[in-house]
């Protein structure tokens, strides 16, 4: 008998279902709206804080429910001591308490990645508006993220600061109108149309022959 065979009569069977590379559980979320898994932080909104929420952690990603609705998505961190945030789950409370703005982590995480025309865009809010009211609505400009893609908002922060708008009303008219189609209705042609009047009729009118 050779050495494998041998080998193969001490060899589990195969199990009977396959192995599972989803990883079920649940976590607290903490002060800092994040849930800890794996020695890593992921993000939810903030309004979570507190609460126990379900985890469903695969091989590249994790995701987060509560009451069985998906709160959040983020790539799987494999190191120690990561923080994964999105910046859309703080923006509402930051705006609440602007003056925490430049020293929020997920802000100090998100500006290195921010074109140089945000940074303007913020400059000029701050001059124009004040510190505490620019910085208010220039976190307005940051949630439009959540509803148009990165491309159109740079675009239209790009288009506001060469037409000097300095407001978040400006920049979300800038978007809003960039997406408007052609809505011009083309010319009818061949249409009936009833025969020209004949106006000499008019003439009559107060006994005038």
């Amino acid at each position: 008998m050779s050495a494998l065979k041998a080998e193969q009569q001490h060899l589990l069977a195969h199990p009977e279902t396959a192995f599972s590379t989803i990883l079920p559980g649940d976590a607290r979320v903490d002060k800092y709206a994040t849930v800890m898994i794996d020695k890593n932080r992921y993000s939810v909104p903030w309004q979570y804080a507190g609460r126990r929420l379900k985890t469903v952690v695969y091989v590249d990603r994790v995701e987060i429910f509560a009451d069985g609705a998906k709160l959040a998505v983020h790539e799987r961190l494999f190191a120690n001591n990561k923080w994964s945030l999105n910046p859309a789950h703080y923006l509402e409370l930051i705006q609440q308490r602007p003056m925490s703005f430049s020293s929020a982590r997920v802000i100090r995480q998100w500006k290195k990645q921010w074109p140089q025309s945000l940074h303007q865009l913020l400059a000029n809010f701050c001059r124009i508006q004040g510190e505490t009211k620019g910085i208010k609505d220039f976190i307005s400009v940051l949630m439009l993220y959540s509803h148009y893609g990165v491309d159109e908002v740079e675009t239209a922060v790009k288009r506001a600061l060469e037409s000097n708008l300095n407001g978040s009303e400006g920049v979300r008219h800038v978007l809003i109108s960039s997406r408007e189609k052609d809505t011009t209705s083309a010319r009818l042609t061949d249409w009936p149309s009833l025969p020209s009047p004949d106006v000499s009729v008019y003439g009559v009118l107060g006994g005038v022959q």
